[in-house]
């Protein structure tokens, strides 16, 4: 059974979801072809796939064109999907005939659409998983202006179609709601739990274990923020990409490739990041306090600071307070907070027994 896997680029959400059902999926199904079909760079799916797959570096979505890790470019995103869609029946004829021609069994997406549409025109069983789907974004964006823009009414609908003709949708905790989604099944947290090891993490990254280490991590966007003009914090070391070049003795790059980035986390006293699934997700299970930039127009920042509210100690900063380094008092407060209840990511073996059944992968 050869099972394509569809991993958007739109940001590492997308991988973070989708490699612990991968190896759910492995572990239930022994002698799984798996092929992931990916923007991402290959290192990266290495470091969170932990099985034996094929790689083919293209991308079947954009998601939105963003001027930042969190600013949408409305006009971009506007003139690209009337680009993609346009077309739009020989792209889907393509798509089907490409899945052939690689000889796919099931295809599993995250989340682009035009794979659904393939696979349900080449009669090969598809899925969805992610906490969001491109059609709601869209909608959220500019179903204001369908009335006086009928070409995005248009798009919207095959989007929609594209989605609604797949066997399932999975949608992990938290997510959007997905009220026009058909055949939806909600699932509990998805998350790769990592290692608490600040013994390790100390050694490899060359930091001392008794400062409290507070990690900035965007979600694989440029958000770069300007620490060279923060005041110094007694006791607290920052963990930076290394991308960003900045050197400071209280200032580490949290990149190094004996580490994975789930153990970092887990190691670490505090995050500060962007609302997005991956990270707030994996914080949450491992315990670790969250700061994030605020997102009002991002439509699953309201689900997820429901969620958090409830699972996670979390706090809200405006963009200007996270640039400038304004949060200190924020992090004290969290941690003077007592640690929620445990929370167990059992969203990837749902998903991997729903999916056997639905793309038939049990034969």
């Amino acid at each position: 059974m050869h099972l394509l896997v569809d991993i958007s680029a739109h940001g590492l959400g997308h991988l973070a979801q989708t490699a612990p059902v991968i190896a759910a999926l492995c572990a239930e199904v022994p002698g799984l072809e798996l092929t992931v079909r990916s923007a991402l760079p290959l290192h990266q799916l290495k470091k969170r796939i932990g099985v034996r797959f094929a790689h083919i570096q293209e991308a079947r979505d954009f998601g939105f064109v963003m001027h930042s890790a969190v600013d949408v470019d409305l006009k971009a995103s506007a003139r690209a999907y009337r680009e993609f869609h346009h077309d739009w029946p020989q792209k889907v004829a393509a798509e089907s005939h490409w899945l052939n021609v690689h000889r796919v069994d099931a295809v599993l997406s995250n989340v682009a659409y035009l794979p659904l549409a393939g696979a349900a025109k080449a009669g090969i069983a598809a899925a969805s998983l992610c906490s969001l789907n491109w059609a709601d974004v869209f909608f959220h964006y500019f179903g204001p202006s369908f009335a006086n823009a009928p070409w995005a009414q248009e798009i919207h609908a095959q989007m929609l179609d594209a989605y609604k003709g797949a066997e399932c949708f999975l949608r992990p905790t938290p997510g959007l709601p997905m009220r026009d989604m058909e055949r939806l099944y909600e699932i509990g947290p998805i998350a790769h739990l990592g290692r608490r090891n600040r013994a390790i993490v100390s050694e490899k990254l060359g930091i001392a274990h008794d400062l409290r280490w507070v990690l900035l991590a965007m979600g694989g966007m440029e958000f770069r923020l300007p620490i060279e003009s923060w005041e110094p914090v007694q006791g607290v070391v920052w963990l930076v990409p290394s991308a960003w070049g900045i050197v400071r003795p209280d200032v580490c790059s949290f990149e190094h490739q004996e580490l994975a980035f789930s153990d970092i986390l887990a190691s670490v006293d505090a995050v500060v990041t962007k609302p997005g699934y991956g990270t707030f997700v994996e914080a949450a299970c491992a315990g670790v306090p969250i700061l994030y930039v605020e997102r009002g127009d991002w439509p699953e920042t309201t689900p997820f600071a429901t969620w958090l509210a409830q699972h996670a100690r979390s706090r809200e900063l405006s963009r200007e307070r996270v640039m400038g380094g304004d949060f200190i008092d924020d992090l004290a407060q969290l941690w003077q907070q007592p640690p929620p209840p445990g929370l167990q990511p059992t969203g990837a073996i749902e998903a991997a027994r729903i999916l056997q059944t639905a793309l038939g992968l049990a034969r």
